[in-house]
């Protein structure tokens, strides 16, 4: 599998500050920030799945706008993947006919443009020899972090959470992981805000990553902006054997 990083960016401000969305293959998405919108339209009609951590609008931001832009194109609906809790948020607060139409009843509901597909935590969804697996993760809304694998290796991507044990766990059960991209978004004298929002500073961090028993590659994702710089130089100064670098917009990562 090749998983391409169209936005990882805990905010907004120039060209390289897409929020988060994953390209798997040509065909997956994993959150559909802003990033997406730099696909070229003829690789936007050929995303299928769309598989969302959580319905926050920097990790849900182009999926309105994606469906209304290719779903007459299509011949079969756009599934998008997603915990029953976060696709109550999508139709009650996005797709609800006030902010944006409800594809899922476009043209009509036998016929729809999208497709809601729920997923409970643990579960995996195949789609030929791939497989996505949704893994638990603290946030402060509904949220899961997901595990995808190729049959010969594997990648975890964190979403966006706090310091939770039960991912740790999920990580450490994965037997052939090659990476893993983990949040880190305020620096450590931000701590008291990382933990009302439920979110990693480097000092929780450089715990998760002290409890790990596998070798990924690590790759820290959703810096918020103006303190990007700050916050790799306090993971840094941690010293951690991973040696956890930056993801950045473009990036190619296969497994």
């Amino acid at each position: 599998m090749e998983l391409t990083v169209l936005g990882c960016s805990g905010g907004i401000g120039g060209v390289l500050a897409r929020t988060t969305a994953l390209l798997v293959d040509d065909d997956i998405l994993i959150d559909c920030g802003t990033g997406v919108g730099d696909l070229p339209f003829e690789a936007l009609c050929g995303i299928d799945h769309v598989f969302i951590t959580h319905a926050h609008l920097d990790h849900i931001a182009s999926l309105p706008l994606l469906i209304d832009s290719v779903g007459e194109l299509r011949t079969t609906p756009l599934i998008v993947h997603a915990l029953p809790e976060t696709i109550r948020i999508l139709h009650s607060h996005i797709f609800n006919w006030l902010v944006w139409p409800d594809f899922s009843a476009i043209p009509d509901r036998n016929h729809p443009f999208m497709r809601f597909q729920p997923l409970k935590v643990g579960e995996t969804t195949r789609l030929g020899a791939r497989a996505v697996t949704a893994l638990p993760a603290q946030h402060t809304v509904p949220m899961a972090a997901f595990c995808l694998d190729s049959g010969e290796g594997q990648l975890v991507f964190s979403g966006d959470t706090a310091y939770c044990p039960e991912l740790i766990a999920a990580i450490n059960a994965q037997p052939a992981l090659r990476h893993l991209i983990i949040e880190t978004a305020f620096a450590d004298e931000q701590q008291g805000l990382a933990l009302a929002s439920r979110h990693l500073c480097p000092s929780m961090l450089l715990e998760v990553l002290a409890e790990l028993t596998g070798q990924p590659e690590v790759h820290v994702t959703h810096l918020k902006p103006g303190v990007d710089d700050r916050i790799m130089a306090q993971i840094e100064a941690g010293d951690s054997p991973l040696k956890p670098r930056r993801l950045l917009q473009g990036q190619v990562l296969n497994f």
